[in-house]
């Protein structure tokens, strides 16, 4: 499902902030004013989500300067998430993380934000059954000021994600609505954007 040009899911869950605070009804909705670099990674305690955890840490003061709220989900419960914020990075841990953790214990998130890996059904029994872990997928989401998913990436498992990638899309964005231009194939912060026209084209083909 491509969430990119609509409204972004909302939800309300339990989660962990500023390392280790728990709160019962965190809510998208809060951050609107604000962009949000929204994420989804599969489990707690595992090898690949730390590096990537600790990856959007060390980048959060840029992107806060940016007016950029980072917030991580998985479907693991807010418990999980604060054990896991209080283990030592030497061990394993991820303890130093500040940003809000969202527990999606009841896989509502990541199913509306088509992230979720498997499904569920009723057999005919009218039993509940399940195919795949109900974990979520590496997903990330950029949304604006205004609740507008702007882009979106989804990785599968193994497949760590590029935060100076998502910290470009910011830049882009954020380009773009200031001077009102669009950004060519790869463009990062300081260079030219070209007006979305033939002449604009031509004229930054011709000068690149």
């Amino acid at each position: 499902m491509v969430l990119v040009g609509k409204k972004a899911p909302d939800f309300t869950a339990q989660a962990v902030i500023n390392g280790g605070e728990f709160v019962s009804e965190f809510s998208l909705r809060d951050y609107k004013g604000k962009y949000v670099v929204l994420f989804f990674y599969p489990k707690d305690f595992t090898f690949v989500c730390p590096s990537e955890l600790f990856a959007f840490q060390e980048a959060l003061a840029e992107f806060e300067s940016k007016n950029v709220q980072v917030i991580g989900v998985s479907t693991d419960t807010e418990q999980s998430h604060w054990g896991w914020l209080q283990m030592e990075k030497n061990k394993g841990g991820i303890k130093g993380v500040t940003y809000p953790l969202v527990a999606d214990t009841n896989k509502t998130i990541s199913a509306n934000y088509d992230v979720l890996v498997g499904s569920w059904d009723y057999n005919d029994e009218d039993e509940m059954t399940a195919q795949g872990e109900l974990i979520a997928y590496r997903g990330l989401f950029l949304i604006d000021k205004d609740g507008i998913v702007r882009h979106q990436l989804v990785n599968d498992l193994p497949l760590g994600r590029n935060v100076d990638e998502a910290m470009r899309i910011v830049d882009a964005l954020q380009f773009h609505e200031e001077h009102g231009e669009v950004c060519p194939a790869n463009w990062a912060k300081g260079k030219e954007g070209m007006k979305d026209t033939h002449e604009g084209v031509a004229e930054y083909l011709s000068n690149h």
